[in-house]
């Protein structure tokens, strides 16, 4: 008689799996002495966490970890990762960072997780920065998720600044709204004191660079979520495998 034949094994990858994924793959660029840009949201955790975990082993050593928010700082700090800053470390080896979108060039939109200023900061001077997403990140174009896409804005006159934002991207069918701390009517603050306009948009926004220079002209804008060529590299976790795009 034939032998039985073994159960089917099917195993089903949960998004946070993917994100997991993504982040070890990326870590596997981390090396000994390097000044280490650490991310911020829940894929980037996963990265931080395995960081924490090598250093704990010995299997990495002498890293010096740049934080993109305070809560990052908090996660490294629990894990014993040594930390500095900007200040004495004005050039970053490397960074790892999850991302909201990211298109064919590998332009990314991030900041939904309300850490867009610090982590542009760090990301704008690091020699090498790996994107780590989920295969269901990727978009055509940027917004193309009609998700948000953030600006930080100063708190005075937010109004304001949220009407003439709209109003520069009325022809992609913009719409705006004030983040507001879940379940609350008060405004989300981010680690800076500020306030984070998001924008949604219905059509291609166009060329991204001149998108960028009028949303940055606008007096009281402190800085955007789109993330014009910094990606050096974008680790794409999915079902089928992990993907890596490199500029």
């Amino acid at each position: 008689s034939s032998a039985a034949s073994p159960p089917c094994l099917s195993v089903t990858l949960t998004q946070d799996d993917l994100k997991k994924i993504a982040a070890y793959k990326a870590v596997e660029h981390v090396e000994s002495g390097m000044v280490l840009g650490l991310g911020t949201g829940s894929t980037a955790k996963h990265a931080v966490d395995l960081i924490g975990k090598l250093l704990k082993q010995g299997k990495l050593k002498d890293i010096v970890g740049i934080p993109t928010s305070t809560k990052t700082h908090e996660q490294a700090v629990s894990l014993g990762i040594p930390l500095s800053d900007l200040d004495s470390h004005p050039v970053v080896d490397l960074v790892i960072d999850g991302a909201d979108e990211v298109d064919l060039c590998l332009n990314l939109v991030k900041g939904r997780g309300g850490s867009l200023l610090r982590e542009k900061m760090v990301e704008s001077v690091s020699k090498k920065f790996i994107a780590i997403v989920d295969e269901s990140k990727l978009v055509s174009h940027l917004g193309g998720s009609r998700l948000a896409m953030p600006v930080e804005v100063i708190p005075f006159c937010w109004n304001h600044s949220l009407n003439r934002l709209v109003a520069l991207f009325s022809d992609a069918g913009c719409i705006g709204e004030l983040r507001k701390l879940p379940g609350t009517e008060k405004p989300y603050v981010s680690d800076n004191g500020n306030y984070i306009i998001d924008l949604y948009f219905e059509r291609d926004m166009g060329n991204l660079n001149e998108a960028s220079d009028a949303i940055l002209r606008l007096p009281g804008i402190v800085e955007h979520g789109m993330f014009i060529g910094l990606a050096t590299s974008v680790i794409i976790a999915g079902v089928d495998g992990i993907t890596v795009k490199t500029r």
